[in-house]
C-alpha cells in the first residue's frame, strides 16, 4: 500500500469517500456549529430587534377603536354605509361627482341636479362642510357616510377633501325633437372634439344668451354634459335643449334636410364671418377644437368655413369666445 493511502496514514477528522477516477473526495468529518442568530424565538432576546413603541398597525387599530365619529350628534338625515360596502360603484359606470369643499358648495348653490351629498368617515365639519350640508338639506338630497377610500374610487382618486356631490345623468334631447321645435330661422349649435367640460359649458352658456336653439355634442372623443359643465353652464344647461348624438356628420345631414346652412368656425377659414350674410336663414354653428380644429369629415361636410378676423400675432380664439362672437354678430345681424 502506498504511503497516503491508508487508513493509518489519514488524519484524523477525514473520511475518504471511494475510489472514484483516482480523485481524492475529502470531508471534513467536523460538524458545523448550528446558525440560531437568525431564529425568531432568539430575535425576540436580542435588543436590536425590540421595539419600544407600539408598531403602526397597532396605534391605528386603537385609534379605530377608542377615536369618535366626526357626526358625535348624528343627523337623522344620514345614511350608513352597508356593512359590506367595499367600494362605491366606479366612476366609469355612469357616475358622476363634484369633488371638493368649494366645488360642492357652489354647484349646490347652482342647484345642479343631484343625486346624494356624499361625506368621507371621519371628515372634519369645518363652515364649508356645514354650509354644504345645509344646503343639501334645502334641496332634500339624501347626505350619506360612506370610507375614505369608497370616496376615492368615486372621485377618481381627485382631491375630494372628504366630500363630494354625485351628480343625476344629463337629461338630453333628441336632435329631431329640436329640429322639429326650434322657432324658424332656428340657429343651432355643434361643438367638435371640445374635450374640456368648462369650455362646453360655456357655449352652453352663450348659447343661451343669444337664443340659440339648441347645442348638438357627439358621444366620442367629446366633453359630455358633466357637473363641471353643468357649474360652467351658470345654470344655462337647465334651460337649453343639449342633444348627444353617436355620429355629428350624419346631424349635420339632417340638419340640412330641416333647411339649415351648415357654417364651421375655424382659424383656417374660407371667409370672414363679418362677410356672410346669412342672418336671415336657418344656421348650424359647428366649431372645432381650439388646437386641432374641425375634424376632416365636418369640414367636407359643411356649406361654408369662417374664420374670425385677428392681429396676426394671436393663433387662435378660445373656443367658446369664438362661438359667442359668431353668435352675438348673428343676433346683431337679425336685430337690425
Amino acid at each position: 500500500m502506498k504511503p497516503g493511502k491508508g487508513r493509518k496514514d489519514r488524519p484524523k477528522g477525514v473520511k475518504s469517500f471511494g475510489r472514484s477516477a483516482g480523485k481524492k473526495i475529502e470531508r471534513s468529518a467536523v460538524a458545523r456549529p448550528e446558525r440560531r442568530d437568525n431564529r425568531r424565538d432568539d430575535r425576540d432576546s436580542d435588543k436590536r430587534f425590540s421595539r419600544s413603541d407600539p408598531r403602526k398597525s397597532d396605534t391605528r387599530k386603537s385609534d379605530r377603536r377608542d377615536s369618535k365619529p366626526v357626526f358625535d350628534k348624528r343627523d337623522k338625515d344620514f345614511k350608513r354605509p352597508d356593512r359590506g360596502e367595499k367600494r362605491y360603484e366606479r366612476r366609469g359606470a355612469a357616475q358622476d361627482a363634484v369633488a371638493g369643499k368649494n366645488s360642492v358648495v357652489e354647484a349646490l348653490r347652482a342647484k345642479i341636479p343631484a343625486k346624494e351629498l356624499v361625506v368621507a368617515l371621519k371628515t372634519e365639519i369645518d363652515e364649508k362642510v356645514s354650509e354644504a350640508i345645509r344646503l343639501a338639506k334645502n334641496l332634500d338630497l339624501p347626505i350619506k357616510e360612506m370610507p375614505r377610500r369608497a370616496l376615492d374610487d368615486l372621485t377618481g382618486s381627485a382631491n375630494h377633501q372628504g366630500i363630494a356631490l354625485v351628480i343625476k345623468p344629463f337629461n338630453y334631447s333628441e336632435f329631431s325633437t329640436i329640429l322639429s321645435s326650434a322657432k324658424k330661422p332656428m340657429m343651432l349649435i355643434g361643438v367638435d372634439g371640445i374635450t374640456d367640460p368648462h369650455n362646453l359649458g360655456a357655449i352652453v352658456r352663450s348659447a343661451a344668451a343669444f337664443g340659440a336653439d339648441g347645442v348638438v355634442i357627439p358621444e366620442r372623443r367629446n366633453a359630455a354634459m358633466t357637473g363641471s359643465a353643468w357649474k360652467a353652464s351658470a345654470g344655462a344647461a337647465a334651460r337649453m335643449p343639449i342633444s348627444q348624438v353617436t355620429n355629428l356628420v350624419r346631424s349635420i345631414g339632417e340638419a340640412k334636410k330641416a333647411g339649415c346652412f351648415v357654417i364651421g368656425l375655424d382659424a383656417d377659414g374660407d371667409q370672414e364671418v363679418s362677410k356672410m350674410n346669412l342672418a336671415s336663414e336657418s344656421i348650424f354653428i359647428i366649431v372645432g377644437s381650439e388646437g386641432k380644429g374641425l375634424s376632416r369629415l365636418v369640414r367636407e361636410n359643411c356649406d361654408l368655413v369662417v374664420s374670425i378676423p385677428m392681429q396676426s400675432d394671436v393663433e387662435s380664439l378660445n373656443a367658446s369666445v369664438a362661438t359667442a362672437i359668431v353668435m352675438h354678430w348673428v343676433a346683431t345681424e337679425r336685430n337690425k
